[in-house]
């Protein structure tokens, strides 16, 4: 096992680092996704739909990581590492979300360079992480989030795995790491939802490359000030019960085979009018649609909310 001292921490050191089911779970094609530095866009843009859909169907993909995220290390099996991650609340593991990430997509880090007093979060769909001369380093996905050194002029300058970086100040929000993001309405979840209509949906995915079901409803209550459950099974346990005739735009619906009585299989959000919108299945797109009338209204089997209406703050 890699040695973990108290002073060190283990971060994500790549644009998005996928979680593998085992360390045999990635194909040869599946090399832009597990290499460092990734090559998210075309790692998915090469899959095919067979080739897509087998990451759920074969189950190869658990989760993803995002760049400079923290994971305890369990165990290593020659060039993968078994981790749990902190920041994905997972029943599988109460330590945080269980999976394997290749060791080259890990760095370790000073623990006390990533205890800043302001932490900064990607608020553009993507960005380019600069070096101090502006250089592109890397492309991140929305909801990034990195200790911040200083705010300079027009940029922010960060520790990173890869030393010191800067964002420009418009694509992030700079937050004190004590208070973590503010806590915002429903009505705000479902706007920082609508900006991804049309992104295709990805197994696994919690970035703004791609992402599942449960993913993208984990983001976008990220964005908001809201530390949810990774998987929808445990989304639904976890939030405030809201009975069907007091659905409000920002709550989740959760949906199961045998019109609701069998094994929950999705998550989305209540956007309001009867309408939903959700991160749908692979070969799709992230959508709003009218519930009526489809598989998902006689699937309906729970509904959850864990946003606080402002008198509850």
């Amino acid at each position: 096992m890699t040695n973990q001292t108290f002073d060190q921490l283990w971060v994500t050191a790549v644009q998005v680092a996928t979680v593998w089911t085992s360390p045999t779970s990635a194909r040869t094609l599946d090399t832009p996704g597990i290499t460092n530095p990734t090559n998210i866009d075309k790692w998915i843009d090469s899959l095919t739909y067979e080739t897509n859909v087998a990451l759920c169907d074969e189950n190869r993909v658990q989760s993803q990581l995002l760049y400079g995220e923290a994971v305890i290390i369990t165990e290593t099996k020659d060039d993968w590492a078994h981790v749990v991650v902190p920041t994905q609340p997972s029943k599988k593991d109460g330590r945080g979300y269980p999976g394997w990430v290749p060791m080259q997509q890990l760095k370790q880090v000073n623990q006390q360079d990533w205890q800043t007093e302001n932490t900064a979060a990607v608020v553009d769909d993507k960005v380019w992480l600069e070096s101090e001369n502006g250089n592109n380093v890397l492309k991140l996905s929305y909801m990034t989030t990195l200790p911040v050194i200083e705010q300079i002029d027009d940029r922010v300058k960060m520790n990173t795995p890869h030393g010191a970086g800067f964002l420009p100040n418009s694509a992030v929000t700079v937050f004190p790491a004590s208070k973590g993001l503010e806590k915002q309405s429903g009505h705000k979840l479902i706007e920082d939802g609508e900006r991804y209509v049309g992104l295709d949906y990805f197994w696994g995915g919690m970035s703004s490359f791609g992402y599942d079901c449960s993913g993208f409803a984990y983001a976008m209550h990220k964005a908001n000030g809201y530390q949810i459950p990774r998987d929808a099974g445990d989304q639904a346990d976890a939030g405030e019960r809201v009975p069907y005739d007091q659905l409000l735009p920002g709550d989740l619906m959760f949906f199961a085979y045998e019109e609701g009585k069998g094994k929950l299989h999705h998550v989305g959000f209540y956007y309001g009018d009867g309408k939903m919108l959700h991160s749908p299945q692979t070969g799709k797109g992230i959508e709003i649609i009218n519930l009526s009338g489809t598989v998902y209204e006689k699937e309906l089997c729970a509904a959850t909310r864990y946003w606080q209406k402002a008198e509850e703050k």
